[in-house]
């Protein structure tokens, strides 16, 4: 891989991985109820989701995904299910013991999932190795490549959010400003997932 080419990775990473989405808003709203120690199976389960996404992609899955309207619109409906469904719990809590409950049950595996039901995650996914992969006569050495760097995008991007969310939790013991807190964390996750159907 030239290094204009991997230059051109890193940014997309960058700005794809440090942008607000349904992953950083749910492991920022998760350190700043939780605490950051139990945010990190969800912090983790991001990468590995990420992973495995992209394997898949790179073995055709994500060009059924683009070509198969009913398939693509399953993923958008259930994804956007989803996070109206954790907004929806999130948005009432107005203390840290209720909202911890409402969070905790977003553990690894369902953080590895939530991957598979983000359309914006398949199309991502699709675009990096339709543009850094397939056709190449080196294909499967990029892919050893690409991998690695977007896992480490994906696990910084959502530690550094976590850790955002974990510094504020003193600040948030109290109940009204938690209660707006977890209110704008709802609304984030909301706005993602009408996004999400738009894509």
């Amino acid at each position: 891989m030239l290094w204009t080419e991997f230059t051109a990775l890193l940014l997309l990473a960058t700005a794809m991985s440090f942008t607000p989405g349904p992953n950083t808003t749910l492991a920022t709203a998760m350190a700043a109820n939780a605490g950051l120690r139990r945010s990190l199976r969800f912090v983790l389960a991001v990468p590995v989701g990420w992973c495995l996404l992209l394997l898949l992609c790179a073995a055709g899955a994500g060009a059924l995904v683009a070509q198969i309207p009913v398939l693509r619109w399953a993923i958008q409906l259930l994804g956007c299910g989803y996070l109206l469904w954790l907004a929806w719990r999130l948005a009432g809590s107005r203390q840290l013991t209720q909202a911890r409950r409402e969070l905790l049950h977003v553990g690894f595996g369902q953080g590895v999932l939530l991957q598979f039901v983000n359309i914006k995650a398949w199309f991502l996914a699709l675009s990096i190795i339709a543009g850094w992969v397939v056709g190449q006569p080196n294909a499967l050495q990029r892919l050893g490549i690409v991998v690695p760097v977007m896992v480490v995008f994906a696990f910084g991007s959502n530690l550094a959010y976590a850790c955002v969310g974990a510094a504020l939790r003193h600040w948030l013991a109290q109940e009204a400003r938690l209660l707006w807190f977890n209110r704008c964390m709802a609304a984030l996750l909301v706005a993602t997932a009408l996004w999400m159907l738009k894509a």
